[in-house]
C-alpha cells in the first residue's frame, strides 16, 4: 500500500485527566497546522493539539465508546493488518487512527506488536492511557504522569511550557528528561500502561532487537536484502507522485534511489548537499545520471552551516553531539528544500545494523559493535521526524523499516564485512541496478562527505580549544544549546555558536 505525500498528522500534544487539568501552549518546531480538539470519555476527559499539513488532521484520531486514539505517522503494513481485522476497522478505507482502535480492541496493549510503522500514539481507554512508540522509537514520545493527570507530546519542549511538576517515582526502562522533573521518554519499541488515578506506569515491551544470527548462503542473503528493502521503499512512495530522495552516491542512498525509480511510476527526483569544505556531487552525479532522475545540488556555506547548530539541537532534542554532527547536514538540507512539502526517503540508519561505520576485519569484533550500537540508538532521536517537518516535509527511512531492520540485524556478520568489502550483503544485493563504481564506492558518514565534522571542529579550534578537548567542548556546546532552545525557549536564531564556547573556555580558566 502506496503512502499519500504526507500522514495525516506530524505530532500531538495531549493532557488526559480524570478531574481539572491544564494543556500547555503548543509550541512545536513542527511546521503545520493546529487544531484543538476535546473528548470527554465516560472516565476521562482528553485535550489535545494535532499539528498537521493543511490537508486536515481527521486521520489522526479516532474516537469509539470510552476509547480515543491519537496518531502521529504512519503504518507501513495496513494491508496485513487489514486482512487481520477484516471489518472491524472498516477495511481500506480506514485511517490509521482507526485501524489502531480496531487492533486494540481485538488485542489489547498487544496490538502495537503488529504495527510497523513510523509512529508515536495515545491511547485513552478507560481509567488508562497507554502512549506507544514504534520499533524504533523514531517518533518521540513523551510523558508527564501525575496522579490524576498525564501529559503526552512529540516534542518534549511542549512538556517544558507546562510549568512545575510533581517528581514522582522513576519509570523503569525509560529515560528521564534533563532539567525536567516527572518528565520520561516512553523507550523505543514500547508501552507505557499508565494509571490515571494514580499515576503508576507499567512498561511493556512490544519490540527489542534481536541478538541471535542467522547462518544463510551467499544467494539467500542477497534475496532476502533486495526483497525486503525492496518492500519497505515501495511502501513510503507517495500514491501516483513522485518521492524526493536523498541522494550522497553512497551505497546506502543510491540503493533507496535506485528501488525507488524501479517502482515509482511518475519517476523519482533527488537531492545531494555540500559545503565549501567537501561535497559528493560528482559519486551522486553518477546514480543519477544512471537513474535518469529529475537531479538538484545545494552548496551550503560552512558558517551558514554551523549556524544551523541551535536548530538542530532544537528539532531533534538530543544531547550527544554526535548525533548532532550527524543531523546538520541533513537539517540543512531540509530547510532548503522550496516549493510544496514533500515525501522524503533517505539512506539514513544503515550504518547502525550492518556495522558499516566500523572498518573491522575481524567478526566478532564487528558483531559485538553492531550489538551494542542496536541496544543504545534509543534517546538519541537520530529518526526524529522533526528535523524535517520544521521545513513541512515528512521523512521516512526504509533501513529502519522493521522488518529491513530485522533482517539486517540477524545476518551474520561474515555477510556484512565480505571479501574485504564493508556492508557487502547490501552492496552485492544493489549491484544489478547501479553503476559498479557506486557499488565499489568507500563508505563516508553523512557528516564526512559534507565536511560538517571539520566544521565544527574548526569553530572550536578558532576559539584556541586544545586538541585534546574539542569533544568535551562540542558535547558542552550541544547541552547548553538543548537547555537554551529546548528548556528555555529561546529561538535558534537568537543564539550565537561562538558566545557559548567562549564562556565555555571562561569557566574552565576559572
Amino acid at each position: 500500500m502506496a503512502q499519500t505525500d504526507l500522514p495525516a498528522a506530524f505530532g500531538f500534544l495531549a493532557s488526559a485527566h480524570t478531574g481539572g487539568g491544564t494543556i500547555p501552549a503548543a509550541v512545536f518546531a513542527t511546521r503545520g497546522r493546529r487544531t484543538p480538539l476535546s473528548e470527554r470519555l465516560p472516565t476521562q476527559t482528553v485535550d489535545a493539539v494535532l499539528v498537521h499539513p493543511d490537508d486536515g488532521s481527521g486521520g489522526a484520531h479516532a474516537c469509539d465508546g470510552d476509547v480515543l486514539v491519537l496518531f502521529a505517522g504512519e503504518i507501513y503494513n495496513r494491508d496485513e493488518i487489514d486482512d487481520a481485522l477484516g471489518s472491524a476497522a472498516n477495511g481500506a478505507n480506514a485511517s490509521d487512527a482507526e485501524v489502531v482502535s480496531g487492533l486494540f480492541e481485538k488485542y489489547g496493549h498487544h496490538a502495537f506488536r503488529l504495527i510497523n510503522g513510523r509512529y508515536a500514539a495515545l491511547l485513552v481507554a478507560g481509567t488508562r492511557v497507554l502512549a506507544a512508540t514504534d520499533h524504533a522509537g523514531s517518533v518521540p514520545l513523551y510523558v508527564r504522569p501525575e496522579p490524576g493527570h498525564v501529559l503526552a507530546a512529540t516534542e518534549v519542549k511542549v512538556l517544558a511550557e507546562a510549568g512545575g511538576a510533581i517528581r514522582g517515582a522513576p519509570v523503569p526502562g525509560t529515560r528521564r528528561i534533563r532539567r525536567l522533573p516527572g518528565v520520561h521518554q516512553v523507550p523505543a519499541g514500547a508501552v507505557l500502561d499508565i494509571r490515571v488515578g494514580t499515576g503508576e506506569v507499567t512498561v511493556h515491551r512490544t519490540w527489542t532487537p534481536p541478538v541471535h544470527r542467522r547462518l544463510v548462503t551467499e544467494s539467500e542473503a542477497l534475496n532476502n536484502v533486495r526483497a525486503a528493502l525492496e518492500k519497505a521503499v515501495i511502501r513510503r512512495l507517495p500514491a501516483g507522485r513522485r518521492p524526493l530522495v536523498v541522494l550522497s552516491g553512497g551505497i546506502d542512498s543510491s540503493a533507496v534511489a535506485a528501488l525507488s525509480a524501479g517502482a515509482a511510476t511518475a519517476g523519482i527526483d533527488t537531492l545531494s548537499m555540500g559545503t565549501d569544505v567537501s561535497n559528493e556531487f560528482p559519486q551522486a552525479r553518477v546514480v543519477a545520471e544512471h537513474l535518469d532522475s529529475r537531479h538538484r545540488e545545494l552548496t551550503v556555506g560552512s558558517e551558514d552551516l554551523l549556524a544551523l547548530l541551535p536548530h538542530t539541537v532544537h528539532a531533534a532534542e538530543s544531547l550527544d553531539p554526535e548525533v548532532i554532527e550527524y543531523l546538520l547536514p541533513l537539517t540543512a538540507l531540509y530547510r532548503r528544500i522550496d516549493g510544496p512539502p514533500r515525501r522524503i526517503l533517505t539512506g539514513y540508519g544503515a550504518d547502525i545494523p550492518l556495522g558499516g561505520m566500523h572498518r573491522e576485519d575481524r567478526l566478532p569484533n564487528l558483531d559485538t559493535a553492531v550489538a551494542y550500537d542496536m541496544d543504545t540508538f534509543d534517546g538519541l532521536n537520530e529518526m526524529s521526524p522533526v528535523l524535517s517537518a520544521v521545513a513541512g516535509h515528512w521523512s521516512t527511512h526504509p533501513y529502519w523499516d522493521r522488518e529491513v531492520l530485522e533482517l539486517l540485524t540477524v545476518l551474520e556478520a561474515g555477510l556484512k564485512r565480505r571479501y574485504g568489502r564493508d556492508k557487502w550483503v547490501l552492496r552485492a544485493a544493489m549491484s544489478d541496478v547501479l553503476p559498479a563504481e557506486t557499488v565499489n564506492r568507500p563508505k563516508l558518514g553523512v557528516h564526512e562527505g559534507s565536511g560538517t565534522t571539520a566544521s565544527f571542529s574548526l569553530l572550536v579550534r578558532r576559539a584556541g580549544v586544545a586538541e585534546d578537548d574539542i569533544a568535551a567542548v562540542k558535547a558542552r556546546v550541544v547541552q547548553q544549546l538543548f537547555d537554551l532552545t529546548v528548556i528555555g525557549g529561546v529561538h535558534p536564531d537568537d543564539i550565537a555558536v561562538e558566545e557559548i564556547i567562549g564562556k565555555i573556555l571562561a569557566e574552565g580558566r576559572r
